[in-house]
């Protein structure tokens, strides 16, 4: 336990982060898992829209440090080329 008022502060500051931090990455995840069922399913006019969606929250969490830019960039990028990839196999 914190013991000084400034250590409880940031406990709780803590706190407050953690799940709002949370609840973006898991709503990333949860986008992102509909971009590639998407294209399992060979929906591509479905995996394109799901897309703009992912890559909308993916640049959000990068701008606001939940994700690193770097791996948020990444993310973008190798759903992009799963999607190209679907689009050239149709």
């Amino acid at each position: 336990m914190p013991n000084t008022a400034g250590a409880r502060k940031r406990l709780r500051q803590s706190k407050v982060r953690r799940d709002r931090n949370r609840s973006v990455k898991t709503a990333v995840r949860t986008q992102i898992k509909k971009v590639r069922e998407a294209v399992a399913a060979g929906d591509v006019g479905k995996a394109e829209t799901e897309f703009v969606l992912a890559a909308k929250q993916l640049d959000r969490a990068g701008s606001h440090r939940v994700m690193h830019p770097n791996t948020t960039s990444r993310y973008k990028s190798r759903l992009s080329q799963l999607i190209r990839k679907a689009k050239q196999a149709s």
